[in-house]
């Protein structure tokens, strides 16, 4: 069970990772080992072939009509090779039996055909050259040769390349890492955002959320309504309070922004948002807004186990309060401190949504964290090989 709910995931990431895998180009959006050939594609581009060629045949002079011909033979020889390749002629004829009933080709283990390197280097060197002849027909703007030459680039992307470039991804991101003309790369900016904002906010939180704990775990009337009013910004989504922050941060409107003008805290209200110091300072400070009651509930639940006997044994001792707290209360809270300390760390070192709509990583990425870097990647980009590598890097 824990393999197949932490491990796998992760072996998953790892392969892709080995792989420039690319959903938005059509020869990268899967895995692919071996050379293959896009059957579908092929076949639907041999319709257009021969209806082009006819087309051209009867537009070009008498003097280049066997030009024409040559040309349209050395396809016809393409094809008559795949023909023979064993299994891809009946592959071919239930392609085109699809196509031909506008049904379309959904397993893909009838729509890729598996060829060999050299086949497939002697289609692109066909491909290629076909290519080259026809523009220089379409050299006098002839716009049939021009039409013809533009199918062919159907038919070379129909070839599918193995997609498998081993630790390059990982080389790459590596490179991210250099510093160059002073300046240091896009992941080791993300990786410096991630643990300055990881550091800085659990710090503030382990702090205030003890004082807070403290505070709520005394006897005093109203306790259980300041116990549930203090658990407020942890219960609203991350995404509603990032959303909420926004406004309070806008340099016209926002309270928050106007407040700490006020205060001389910042210059004016508008650089929480525009700037990258302001930016930063604006995540960090919504987040311990936010966290920081989780970190109060989990310090109040290890300070409900220590025993008030040991505070009246103190005060009997002559204990003074500072005393107590660092000779009783921090020394038994210790492994309590430390579990929400990790589950703090854990979770701020992933911090996303609060990020991705508060900032959006900006301004010049100033607040851009792993994880905004590799959702960017990965579903902005549609690059899921390096997107994968960077949630390898995360993990």
């Amino acid at each position: 069970i824990i393999f197949m709910i932490a491990l796998w995931p992760v072996i998953r990431s790892f392969w892709y990772s080995m792989f420039e895998l690319q959903l938005n180009h059509p020869t990268k959006n899967a895995v692919h080992l071996k050379y293959q050939l896009d059957v579908e594609r092929y076949v639907d581009t041999q319709f257009y072939i021969n209806s082009s060629f006819k087309t051209l045949a009867k537009s070009v002079e008498e003097s280049k009509a066997n030009e024409v011909t040559a040309i349209k033979a050395q396809l016809d020889t393409l094809h008559n090779n795949l023909m023979k390749l064993d299994g891809f002629s009946s592959r071919y004829e239930t392609v085109k039996d699809l196509l031909d009933s506008f049904k379309p080709v959904n397993d893909e283990k009838l729509r890729y055909f598996s060829i060999s390197k050299k086949t497939a280097q002697q289609y692109l060197n066909t491909i290629a050259e076909v290519t080259e002849q026809l523009q220089k027909l379409s050299e006098k703007s002839d716009d049939p040769a021009k039409e013809t030459a533009s199918i062919m680039e159907d038919l070379r992307v129909s070839i599918l390349k193995p997609n498998f470039v081993g630790f390059d991804n990982y080389l790459y991101y590596l490179d991210e890492l250099k510093i160059r003309n002073g300046e240091l790369g896009r992941l080791g900016k993300a990786l410096i955002n991630t643990f300055s904002f990881t550091f800085i906010s659990v710090f503030l939180e382990l702090i205030l959320g003890l004082g807070i704990a403290l505070l709520i775990n005394k006897s005093f009337k109203g306790r259980g309504l300041v116990r549930a009013a203090i658990l407020v910004p942890w219960a609203i989504p991350t995404v509603v309070s990032a959303m909420m922050w926004q406004f309070l941060y806008d340099g016209q409107t926002g309270i928050v922004s106007a407040f700490f003008a006020k205060l001389g805290l910042v210059k004016n209200p508008g650089i929480l948002l525009t700037t990258k110091g302001g930016a930063f300072f604006s995540i960090v400070f919504a987040d311990v807004w936010k966290t920081t009651p989780y970190m109060a509930l989990l310090l109040l639940a290890g300070l409900q186990t220590i025993s008030a006997e040991l505070y009246e044994a103190g005060q009997v001792d002559g204990a003074t309060k500072i005393q107590q707290f660092f000779k009783i209360t921090l020394p038994l809270l210790k492994p309590t401190i430390l579990v929400a300390l990790l589950f703090r760390t854990l979770d701020a070192f992933r911090i996303f949504d609060l990020v991705y709509v508060l900032t959006g990583g900006g301004p010049a990425n100033s607040t851009e964290t792993i994880s905004v870097y590799a959702y960017k990647t990965m579903f902005a980009q549609m690059d899921f090989g390096r997107g994968s590598t960077l949630s390898i890097v995360v993990f």
